[in-house]
């Protein structure tokens, strides 16, 4: 029987790391919560053991982590100023433009080989290659032939710009378990809680992040991140980075709801016998809606002016340069021709990939065309839909 007691997963931790402190920031709570959740949720012997040692795995980050800092405490001074935050809905052109903008010699990012192992072992050896590369790789390759569905609906390049939301889900304060078993208690609890602890983490591990870019003697440069999930907590995100600019991808929700409800419903099949794809169909919708409702509210409190540029996915897609020109304007940098011509080389070469289409279809999750429309009603995030605003 699978052991979700929390004195257990934070034993295994210390255990298989060796260490004991586990720096700021509280964490037990949510973690008690969430292992409460998997505990009840019917899950199979596979998706007991992939989702408990996921959790461990969070710990031993965090463990590792603090063990870094206490050897570096100059990583504590390393400044995230000012990044370029993209948000949207799934499939509204995020990654798109995130790894458009991290073509940019003058921008960074976290790639996917970093997210995938943001800690480096603590005999790391600088020189060279890192070796978590070559892991990486060799993980994206299993997964691309162990879970092609999975793959398929986000495939991850370790050499490719990725999202930073594993940071947030390390802080055990996401909408990831969410996505990946049938957990209404710890569901419904998130919706309660304060995310600051989330952010202070995933500006934590930036930090870390960035002072590895220097040890490998990279140049550091302002950030360009991407999690649509920053979409319901745009105030916490402000706070935790006030110099931030946010790029907010649109597309028409009956577009994208259902590559949501595909995700989760192939992620809950990893770990449960059977999936209720009605039910993930409604959870997805009510939590996009929630998002957007939240995300409403926030940009009503900025006002016109406020630190966020409008992108059309429709322009994005179909001129993806001149549909990212806004950006540059409202953050007052010259579309430099260096950073233009690196753009459309990434454009040239960037991975296609070739896996089947998954089932976005709405009628498959048990939704409508009309339940969609109905429940997105009103909820542009600025009064007269998408627009540029100017920067602050």
């Amino acid at each position: 029987m699978t052991d979700w007691t929390l004195s257990g997963v934070l034993d295994e931790a210390r255990r298989k790391e060796g260490l004991e402190d586990w720096g700021p920031g509280p964490f037990e709570e949510p973690l008690a919560v969430l292992l409460g959740s998997y505990a009840a949720a019917g899950l199979t012997d596979v998706g007991a053991h992939l989702l408990r040692g996921g959790a461990v795995r969070s710990l031993r980050m965090r463990l590792r982590a603090q063990e870094w800092v206490r050897r570096h405490p100059e990583i504590l001074e390393e400044e995230i100023a000012d990044p370029v935050v993209v948000v949207g809905m799934m499939r509204s052109g995020t990654t798109l433009v995130q790894r458009l903008l991290a073509a940019d010699p003058r921008l960074q990012c976290a790639y996917g080989w970093e997210v995938v192992s943001p800690v480096p072992r603590l005999d790391q050896v600088w020189a060279g290659e890192d070796p978590r590369i070559a892991r990486a790789e060799e993980q994206a390759a299993v997964s691309r032939e162990l879970a092609p569905d999975l793959f398929a609906i986000h495939p991850m390049h370790p050499r490719e710009a990725e999202e930073e939301i594993v940071f947030l889900a390390d802080a055990f304060l996401s909408h990831v378990p969410e996505s990946s078993a049938e957990v209404p208690a710890y569901r419904s609890w998130i919706d309660t809680q304060d995310f600051t602890p989330a952010y202070d983490h995933l500006h934590r591990m930036l930090q870390l992040l960035q002072w590895q870019k220097r040890r490998r003697g990279e140049q550091v440069r302002r950030w360009v991140l991407k999690t649509p999930a920053h979409l319901g907590y745009l105030d916490v995100l402000l706070a935790r980075f006030p110099g931030a600019h946010v790029v907010h991808l649109h597309r028409d929700p009956r577009a994208t709801i259902g590559s949501g409800a595909s995700l989760n419903a192939t992620m809950r099949a990893m770990h449960h016998p059977a999936v209720d794809l009605h039910r993930v169909g409604a959870e997805w919708l009510e939590r996009m809606g929630w998002a957007h409702d939240r995300a409403r509210a926030v940009r009503a409190r900025w006002g016109v002016g406020g630190p966020v540029t409008d992108l059309e996915y429709d322009a994005v897609v179909a001129d993806p340069v001149a549909a990212i020109a806004p950006v540059y304007d409202d953050l007052g940098l010259p579309l430099a021709a260096d950073a233009e011509a690196a753009m459309r080389r990434w454009l040239a070469d960037r991975p296609h990939d070739a896996s089947r289409r998954p089932d976005y279809r709405l009628e498959t999750y048990g939704l409508t065309g009309e339940q969609v429309d109905e429940r997105f009603a009103g909820l542009t995030p600025v009064p007269d839909g998408p627009a540029r605003a100017p920067r602050r």
